[in-house]
């Protein structure tokens, strides 16, 4: 590998993907060569598995590279894969957007230097105004505005790996999503870890709500603007405000509701109860009638009982969701969920596989109302677009990449539209 562009392999969420952007830029400024850089995950013990065996895999293709850990999983446990002998450096998330990281690992060789640089995640106070730049395809770009997250969900080793909630000023959000627009990307995405925090450590405690109308207001050139995955029981006024009123919103909203009994909302030291999140999905189809719903879904937390499972279950339909995420349980050692009475591993898998089946017919049955409806659509390559609701649309013939065309929808094939 001597004198080639560092190598990156990144797990997990949208974020971390954002952030190997990063580093990706920071380490060509900086000139650092000849390294393999993991970027881990946290979320699951399974997660951490996967990472270290991708390790072993990265250390085996490129033997003379410098190996470096980072990410959510180096964070929360650095001596798993300092111990490690394929590893040669553990960086923190903190460490790991800093220049200076990056610009002493280009001119000084790992060896010298201590192999675990982790500092204590919940000092971190800076935003994430560095990384507001962007990511995306040629039609859509990600902005990050907002990092780490001040609950403590009792399954969750996140707030350990991302540190408190820290928002990115309203300002310069407003500015790099003008810059956005200025280079011809026609949709942004707002992400974060828990994004409806957003504003709550900024000066006169702003909402998200607000965020969106500002953005929307003060960039009218902006087609389209998505937010991620939000937690329903947070939205303020001004975002229900936004849906009702802003066609530029997309009606597409993904929520982290994570199970539909009350008990185990309780025990997962959730904020909402189930009828909070069936009453939040009516009052927004309500403002929005085309709005679609995606959600996170666990199988199998601790203490589930069938009938507990049942209420996660129905919850699909009281809610008309259509975009699941569901996630087999997993425990996660530190968490409190970790040390309650578990569910048998083959019951978690059958509970799951239920959900996604009864997501499935979901999906089916929102496909089928599309056929012969007219969409916007964005172009992600030529031959393959997103509607607002975020459904994907295969196209016959080549369309313009990056473009919002209007098409009518002729048919359902498998998993997609066809136009």
């Amino acid at each position: 590998m001597d004198g080639k562009a560092p190598v990156f392999s990144t797990h997990g969420c949208r974020l971390n993907t954002y952030e190997t952007e990063a580093m990706r830029d920071l380490t060509a400024r900086t000139g650092l060569q000849d390294a393999v850089i993991v970027n881990t995950c946290a979320v699951t013990a399974e997660a951490v598995r996967k990472a270290r065996q991708d390790i072993r895999k990265l250390r085996r293709d490129n033997p003379k590279a410098r190996l470096i850990v980072t990410g959510c999983a180096a964070q929360t446990e650095p001596d798993t894969f300092a111990n490690m002998e394929e590893v040669d450096l553990v960086i923190g998330n903190t460490e790991k957007m800093q220049s200076d990281t990056w610009s002493g690992l280009a001119n000084d060789f790992i060896g010298d230097t201590e192999k675990i640089q982790v500092n204590d995640i919940m000092s971190a106070r800076e935003t994430a105004d560095h990384l507001i730049d962007g990511f995306g395809t040629r039609s859509r770009a990600y902005v990050q505005v907002q990092n780490g997250c001040d609950h403590r969900c009792t399954f969750c080793i996140i707030p350990y790996g991302r540190g408190n909630s820290r928002s990115v000023p309203a300002g310069v959000v407003v500015e790099q999503i003008k810059r956005l627009v200025d280079r011809g990307y026609n949709e942004v995405v707002l992400t974060g870890v828990d994004l409806t925090s957003w504003g709550a450590d900024l000066p006169a405690t702003p909402k998200l709500g607000d965020l969106v109308l500002r953005i929307l207001k003060l960039v009218p050139d902006l087609p389209r603007l998505r937010i991620s995955s939000i937690d329903s029981i947070e939205v303020d006024d001004a975002l229900m405000q936004a849906i009702a009123t802003e066609a530029r919103l997309m009606p597409h909203l993904h929520l982290s509701l994570q199970a539909g009994d009350d008990m185990i909302l309780k025990r997962m030291k959730r904020r909402h109860l189930r009828d909070d999140a069936i009453r939040f999905c009516e009052e927004a189809r309500k403002l929005r009638p085309d709005m679609t719903y995606g959600a996170d879904i666990i199988a199998g937390f601790p203490t589930e009982t069938d009938e507990m499972f049942e209420n996660s279950l129905k919850l699909i339909a009281e809610c008309d969701l259509t975009w699941l995420h569901i996630f087999p349980y997993s425990a996660r050692t530190g968490t409190p969920a970790a040390r309650m009475p578990a569910v048998d591993g083959s019951t978690i898998k059958a509970r799951a596989a239920m959900l996604r089946q009864a997501g499935a017919a979901q999906v089916q049955k929102h496909l089928a109302a599309q056929a012969g409806r007219v969409h916007r659509i964005l172009l992600e390559n030529p031959r393959m677009g997103r509607t607002e609701q975020f459904t994907e649309v295969a196209f016959t013939t080549d369309q313009p990449e990056g473009q919002i065309v209007t098409r009518q929808i002729m048919h359902v094939a498998g998993a997609q539209l066809v136009a």
